[in-house]
């Protein structure tokens, strides 16, 4: 008998197609909504191996529920929505899907600090709402980037990948992380810096620290005090790194220029979530990772390594 795989979410049946071969795959047939906790409970008391997303919380429940449950396959880098402890302890591996998805998630979180600076979305508005009438010189003016000092929280490969880009448009690149990266020093000029000391000088400060007990709610009302009033606030990491309430009122006094999230501390969020009413704030629907080819490329790992436990081998892109 094939092993029975269940997939969270309705994806491409030509990348499924080569595995249903090798596995009995069932599916959420919805593309846009998660699958209701029900159901999940019910298919994943029958599978031996699980491809979720982020949207999907694979807790002690789940987990008890899970009787031939072999392998978790987690379509993400982070994997905050799984009690990796617990399915350890069951003898269940969890994988996740680095690498495939470094440069793609590095060019949104680029994007995102540009749009944020030079108020992209904001001006966008501003002519489909009819309000250009005449020019003027201080019109929509926003931050300039080239020449400007960025500090990234968590050079993990994502964190060098934004350097990278910020080298090329001449920025002074510091940063904060768990351990000195020297060799990123040496290759991109990256300064290394305490958390602190990092917020008070730089002109852009960019979270990509993944969500721990360490880090949640590391961007504090402490930390938006540190720093500087013209600086910009990017997160591309997870919503329960920064206190919302903290960020919303460091906006509304301008105790800091302004902030690009495409992350949130609940998602999806509501249309009358405050941040959206502020016209210094980009949000977006957590889509850094969201290109065509970064997505197949994630499902495809996944996929890699759901096969390969269950017919005896290791992954490729185990969770510690």
């Amino acid at each position: 008998m094939k092993p029975v795989i269940y997939v969270t979410r309705k994806v491409p049946e030509d990348v499924l197609q080569s595995y249903r071969a090798l596995f009995n795959i069932r599916m959420w047939e919805e593309t846009e909504q998660p699958v209701p906790r029900s159901v999940l409970l019910r298919e994943i008391s029958q599978a031996d191996g699980l491809l979720c997303m982020l949207t999907e919380s694979i807790d002690q429940e789940c987990l008890a529920a899970a009787k031939n449950l072999k392998v978790v396959a987690n379509m993400a880098v982070g994997y905050d929505n799984v009690n990796v402890e617990a399915a350890h302890e069951r003898g269940i591996v969890v994988t996740n899907t680095p690498d495939v998805l470094t440069e793609t998630t590095a060019d949104l979180t680029f994007a995102l600090l540009s749009a944020t600076a030079r108020r992209i979305v904001e001006a966008s508005d501003y002519i489909r709402n009819g309000n250009w009438t005449n020019w003027s010189p201080y019109l929509l003016a926003g931050s300039d980037i080239h020449g400007k000092t960025i500090g990234i929280a968590g050079l993990g490969k994502i964190g060098e990948a934004v350097a990278r880009r910020a080298k090329g448009f001449g920025m002074s690149i510091l940063y904060h992380n768990r351990s000195r990266k020297e060799k990123a020093e040496q290759e991109l000029g990256a300064v290394y810096k305490g958390f602190t000391e990092m917020l008070q000088e730089s002109d852009f400060v960019v979270s990509l620290v993944p969500l721990t007990d360490e880090t949640a709610a590391m961007f504090d009302e402490t930390a938006f005090q540190n720093m500087k009033s013209s600086a910009i606030f990017i997160n591309v990491s997870r919503g329960g790194t920064m206190d919302e309430e903290a960020l919303l009122q460091a906006l509304t006094t301008q105790r800091i220029r302004a902030a690009g999230l495409d992350v949130f501390a609940e998602e999806p969020i509501s249309p009358e979530h405050p941040l959206l009413g502020l016209q210094n704030v980009v949000c977006l629907p957590h889509i850094g990772s969201a290109s065509e080819t970064a997505r197949t490329k994630m499902l495809e790992l996944c996929l890699t390594n759901l096969n390969a436990v269950l017919h005896g081998q290791e992954p490729l892109t185990p969770v510690p």
